[in-house]
């Protein structure tokens, strides 16, 4: 029989009230401004080393939990203060994420590449912007054809991500920056709660925040997801058109809300562990997303003009392989979903 574990958003549990959301938003604005610091103190936007991109992460981290829990708990929270500040901390975390997606979407296809051409790795030109390719061994068309496409990947997903840095160098040294910056530095000390907040129970709003999450899966189609290799990631994989794949949005609206939930239980209790069933679910979630936006960016290069039928199909195969890999996160997120519905019960 499955354990049972208790739902911190559920009737039974103990009630929480705003001094408990008052603590978690003065926690993580404190780790704000501590990364804050320690960003600036590691070369800021123009750093490059191991501190200054765990220092970045820390960034994003912290005004992703504040911005979340502003979503959920807004009656809570000073209306006015909490809708200014909330776009502005999701504008800033999204900036900050960009230069690392574009470097970990290259490495993803790149590596796709390796495993597709059945070589262990490419000749080290393929990998320097805007330098000759060399093909790896003879084994068809496809491996001849790699070499190109990581070529030509190579050169759009890095000027990407060099645009994106340069974008982000601006951000933080931006008067928009600085006033996001301010008000988490009040926030660390000085929550703007409303007169009732510290007498309300919180787990009515964590509770509705589970709910949107539930009612978002269940519009899912799980009972598909369920089988692996069903090539329902495939159907338009061919279209010419440039937007994103149609199957994908709910998908990545159900990884937002689940994201909420883990938030909105972290506020009810911060010191309990996160929930191995729904980090399992979350992660499936966020392969799902870096798999379809590297399949978006395989058929975005091999819309390149003029580039040879052999770079065009490794790119095809290449965008073929990634959707396979959102049908394969979607059967791992069914799996885990799954078990966390059963296990709560």
């Amino acid at each position: 029989m499955a354990q049972q574990h208790l739902d911190p958003t559920g009737p039974t549990a103990e009630v929480v009230t705003g001094d408990a959301l008052a603590g978690y938003l003065r926690t993580h604005a404190t780790e704000f401004l501590r990364a804050l610091r320690l960003h600036r103190e590691t070369g800021g936007a123009t750093g490059s080393g191991e501190e200054s991109v765990d220092a970045a992460r820390a960034l994003r981290r912290s005004a992703r939990r504040i911005s979340g829990s502003l979503h959920t708990y807004r009656p809570l929270l000073d209306p006015a203060w909490s809708e200014s500040m909330r776009p502005e901390l999701a504008w800033l975390s999204g900036t900050l994420a960009l230069e690392h997606a574009y470097e970990a979407r290259l490495e993803r296809l790149l590596q796709a590449l390796h495993r597709l051409s059945g070589v262990a790795a490419f000749p080290e030109q393929v990998t320097v912007s805007g330098g000759p390719a060399a093909a790896p061994p003879e084994r068809g068309n496809l491996t001849v054809g790699a070499a190109k496409a990581g070529a030509l990947l190579d050169r759009q997903l890095t000027l990407a991500r060099t645009r994106a840095h340069s974008t982000a160098l601006q951000a933080l040294g931006s008067s928009r920056f600085h006033a996001v910056a301010d008000k988490v530095a009040v926030l660390a000390s000085e929550v703007p709660l409303t007169p009732t907040a510290t007498t309300t129970d919180l787990r009515p709003l964590a509770g509705a925040a589970r709910e949107r999450l539930t009612d978002a899966i269940a519009a899912l189609p799980l009972l598909t997801a369920g089988h692996p290799y069903n090539a329902e990631a495939l159907i338009h994989g061919l279209s010419a058109d440039p937007s994103p794949h149609p199957q994908d949005g709910p998908w990545h609206q159900v990884r937002l809300l689940l994201r909420l939930h883990r938030y909105a239980r972290e506020v009810l209790d911060a010191q309990t562990p996160v929930d191995v069933r729904l980090l399992t679910a979350g992660q499936a979630l966020n392969r799902h997303r870096d798999a379809s936006e590297a399949a978006a960016a395989a058929a975005q290069a091999a819309r390149t003009p003029r580039i040879a039928p052999a770079t065009a199909y490794a790119l095809g195969v290449l965008h073929a392989d990634q959707r396979h890999e959102v049908e394969a996160a979607r059967f791992a997120f069914q799996r885990a979903w799954q078990r966390e519905a059963v296990e709560t019960v």
